[in-house]
């Protein structure tokens, strides 16, 4: 049996609420990823946690044309993982959209600090299973699924896990029909940690 790895996506202070960007609900995102961390990290699999990592300036923030406010500038308070998100010694953090001129919604367009892709982490690790939650559903959420069913990943993307930003009322609602019709199975955290196959 290949190791399951849990990717979690971006729950960092400023998508949280009081946050810069605040997703809402950001925050309760957070519980069932600590349980699905502790699930994984127990069956030898990898946790991987992804974060924005912008740059003052970036084409991706309302000043300088983009469509966002100021949000997860490099070394910021705002740009942490939020506090209560338990993140053990052995997890890998991936940065992204940490140019001027890239938006970096998947964390597959990140890299770790000695400069590999996620997917070069997964292949290492002999990854094949992901199971996905964060912020938010509608972007960064949405894009690291789809990347990664391109990749050939079998994708879980855990239903209790997720919040989404809604500029428009359904852009959550649709981007869990699209990534489900891509091919990522939609599960709730505590079915996901059972399915142990």
């Amino acid at each position: 049996m290949h190791p399951t790895a849990l990717l979690i996506v971006d729950v960092q202070n400023d998508f949280c609420p009081g946050g810069a960007l605040a997703v809402p609900e950001g925050d309760q995102v957070i519980e069932p990823l600590n349980r699905a961390a502790v699930w994984v990290a127990q069956r030898g699999g990898l946790v991987v946690a992804s974060r924005d990592w912008h740059p003052p300036n970036t084409r991706h923030f309302k000043e300088f044309g983009g469509v966002w406010p100021v949000h997860c500038v490099q070394g910021t308070s705002g740009a942490a993982f939020h506090p209560d998100l338990r993140l053990h010694d052995g997890t890998i953090v991936v940065s992204k959209g940490t140019g001027t001129e890239d938006d970096g919604y998947s964390a597959f367009e990140g890299h770790t600090d000695d400069g590999r892709t996620l997917h070069e982490v997964l292949q290492a690790h002999g990854i094949r299973r992901l199971l996905v939650g964060g912020l938010a559903t509608d972007y960064c959420v949405r894009a690291s699924v789809l990347d990664a069913l391109k990749h050939g990943y079998e994708v879980i993307v855990l239903t209790d896990a997720i919040r989404g930003v809604n500029l428009q009322p359904d852009d959550s609602a649709r981007a869990l029909q699209e990534m489900q019709a891509h091919g990522a199975r939609l599960v709730p955290t505590d079915d996901a940690l059972r399915d142990d196959n």
